[in-house]
């Protein structure tokens, strides 16, 4: 329920934050009367009547669509060819018959082929395009002259032979061009017949004329096809729309019926009740919070919140100063210095979720930011968004937490605010640049220079309130974790004092674990703070403990097993007693517990089950009276300490070990603990566990260099002795 009302609340600091940019205002005006106010349009919206205009216009620049058919006119003249010299072999025929047979048969021969053509054709071209096609070839049919049948009926088989391949030929290649007007195909015949092998003046006039006569036109006006074109013209064309922040009315103006009804119709008259506006920055304001819901719930990014609501709390806090930044910039911006606005500190929000909360939800963050910033810092009228302020927001934002994200020290802060200075700046000069204005521009400089300050500022302010947000909600920032790594702090000068054996196992811990931890992008510097105190517990009965039993007898011996286990049991409790007396945040804390578990105490089990063995006593307790009580590991910087305090327990057992010792001494303890079901309750993965023994293999090597014998020197040192 708490969280509920904080993301409500969250949701409210939106609203309020985003109503006044986007609200749109209402005007008192009549018909008739002049305008005391320059009216924009609030939104983008149709132009109807342009739009109408513009479809029209790109219709008639559609030019006719013409279709070319390949009628191969060339076949036709073979065909009158042959027919010629077939007849003319034939001396049953007078000549004057023949010539009268041509008069009659060649004249018809190109409608009839036409027709043929349409017949054939009818499902292959559209009727008006076949149409077409008969009445321009009978408007540009070609007449043979008379004495031409004369002189055909006098071509000889031999003046035929030779003719006939010179003159489809010819039609061939006119024909294969695309023929608009047959006139200007036929007027290109006579060069062609005169540049071709004919010799005999009469041969060629024949195939001069009845080439003209077959060619026709074969590109034909496509009555359909235009039409189509100039529909798909028509749909294509792009709606005309009068755009978000055009001036609809100017001061002064005379309202007509038809500006009026225009108001009207975008609701910008007073008289009109429409809620829809507030419901849309209601509905932004619920995405917004959503969309952080929803990204803290199902990431990584969740684990930060859920112990308790103080970190949700403290994440509205950040975006309610950073809002009020804006807001604040905002208000002393104006239209003649919009500039003003690039002095908002937005980074400073983000700067803050990564050095508090998590680095990745800061990049949710940020484009949140950049999107409040396109809004609030808009002093454009009617417009929603100015996406210049958003785009230097976006750009200042992430450049911030890709330097912060790894802060050690406070200084860190201060140089993630003069990034901001410089990428601040190089956004607006890119901006500049893209809008095609001059660099030495004075409104630019300003521009510059209010984004280059405004780095400064967002630096100083998250300096204030760093400690503010460390104290009040009890963070462990990154800052906060190498201030409480400092060997004079209270508790580990104690434990250094009291338990020196212990401490030095701490440091080993801390420095396997934070290698351990990076290796599969763990939080490695929580591990290794978290290692130097995970065993703090052990300062109250430091000699119970075998790292500090220095020259002195083992204490175990001389107790029962049931209180040997009670006492070793009790270090991970004792330990979080005492981190809570001086304050140490909680993940600390829940190192110091979880790191045991509930593993099981093998040594004290089995001397107990020896002793009873020894009475001739049957056992009244079982394995889990010699468990940890736990809780299991429920993060993953526990489980890793957990691992590597073990391992470094069982290196410093062995005396002189192997690299193979170590390999399996390490599986097998991961093992251990995988099958005694110590990860189930943390997003460990097998693959993790993989990279985890891995870098666990490659830090011990490295700290133990000196005492491992590798392999290959084992059997040296072997074969030495048998040589000796």
């Amino acid at each position: 329920m708490a969280r509920f009302l904080l993301f409500l609340f969250l949701t409210l600091v939106f609203y309020v934050s985003l109503a006044p940019n986007l609200v749109p205002e209402k005007y008192d005006i009549k018909v008739g009367m002049p305008s005391d106010k320059q009216i924009l349009a609030p939104a983008q919206i149709p132009n109807n009547k342009a739009t109408l205009k513009a479809q029209e216009e790109a219709a008639e620049r559609i030019q006719p669509i013409y279709t070319f058919v390949s009628l191969r006119n060339d076949n036709l003249l073979d065909t009158i060819i042959t027919r010629i010299e077939t007849l003319n072999q034939d001396d049953s025929i007078s000549f004057s018959e023949k010539v009268e047979i041509y008069r009659k048969d060649i004249p018809g021969r190109v409608e009839q082929f036409i027709t043929n053509f349409i017949s054939v054709n009818r499902n292959k071209y559209p009727d008006k395009l076949l149409d077409e096609m008969r009445q321009k070839v009978t408007e540009q049919s070609y007449q043979i002259p008379e004495e031409t049948f004369i002189k055909i009926a006098r071509l000889t088989q031999d003046d035929i032979s030779q003719l006939k391949p010179v003159a489809i030929d010819i039609v061939s290649k006119l024909m294969n061009d695309q023929v608009l007007d047959a006139h200007t195909a036929r007027s290109k015949v006579a060069e062609a017949v005169n540049t071709s092998s004919l010799t005999k003046r009469a041969t060629r006039e024949v195939v001069q004329e009845l080439a003209r006569f077959v060619i026709t036109a074969n590109k034909f006006y496509d009555e359909e096809a235009t039409k189509e074109a100039k529909v798909q013209a028509r749909e294509n064309t792009p709606p005309v729309y009068i755009k978000q922040g055009d001036v609809l009315v100017h001061k002064g103006e005379v309202i007509t019926q038809e500006t009026y009804a225009l108001l009207n119709e975008l609701e910008l008259l007073k008289s009109d009740v429409n809620y829809w506006p507030q419901l849309g920055v209601t509905l932004m304001s619920a995405l917004f919070s959503l969309a952080l819901y929803m990204y803290i719930r199902y990431t990584s990014a969740g684990t930060v919140f859920k112990y308790h609501n103080a970190q949700l709390l403290m994440l509205v806090l950040i975006f309610l100063l950073n809002i009020v930044a804006m807001h604040i910039v905002g208000f002393v911006q104006t239209e003649e210095a919009p500039y003003i606005g690039y002095l908002a500190p937005v980074a400073m929000g983000v700067m803050l979720v990564t050095l508090l909360l998590d680095m990745s939800l800061a990049f949710v963050c940020a484009i949140i930011f950049g999107i409040l910033a396109s809004i609030i810092l808009n002093v454009q009228q009617g417009g929603i968004f100015d996406f210049q302020f958003g785009f230097v927001a976006v750009v200042v934002c992430f450049a911030s937490i890709f330097v912060i994200h790894k802060a050690s020290q406070r200084s860190m802060i201060l140089k993630a605010g003069i990034m901001a200075c410089l990428f601040g700046a190089l956004a607006v000069v890119t901006l500049v640049m893209l809008n095609g204005e001059p660099l030495g521009k004075i409104e630019t400089l300003y521009a510059a220079g209010y984004a280059f300050v405004s780095g400064l500022l967002t630096a100083v302010l998250v300096l204030g309130l760093m400690p503010f947000f460390e104290i009040t909600f009890g963070i462990l920032s990154a800052l906060k974790l190498v201030e409480l790594a400092n060997p004079n702090h209270p508790l580990l000068r104690k434990l250094l004092t009291e338990t020196p054996g212990t401490y030095h196992h701490s440091v080993m811990v801390g420095n396997l674990s934070e290698a351990a931890a990076e290796a599969i992008g763990a939080d490695g510097l929580l591990c290794r703070v978290g290692s130097f105190y995970h065993d703090i517990g052990k300062t109250k009965r430091p000699s119970y403990f075998i790292e500090n039993q220095t020259n002195i007898e083992n204490p175990h011996d001389s107790i029962e097993p049931q209180l040997s286990k009670s006492i070793i049991v009790a270090h991970p409790r004792d330990g979080v007693e005492m981190l809570k007396d001086y304050k140490i945040p909680k993940p600390i804390r829940d190192i110091a517990e979880q790191h045991h578990g509930t593993t099981f105490l093998k040594y004290f089990y089995y001397k107990a089950l020896k002793q009873a063995e020894e009475q001739g006593i049957e056992p009244d307790f079982t394995e889990d009276d010699y468990r940890y009580p736990g809780p299991k590991a429920q993060s993953k910087e526990a489980a890793i300490v957990g691992i590597a305090d073990c391992v470094e327990a069982a290196v410093r057992s062995l005396r002189n070990p192997t690299v193979d010792q170590i390999e399996s001494m390490i599986s097998k303890i991961i093992k251990d603990r995988l099958e005694d079901q110590q990860y189930n309750e943390c997003d460990l993965t097998m693959k993790e566990l993989d990279v985890v023994a891995k870098s666990l293999k490659e830090t011990v090597m490295g700290i133990f260099h000196s005492r491992i014998e590798y392999p290959e020197e084992v059997k040296l040192k072997a074969k030495g002795a048998d040589e000796s």
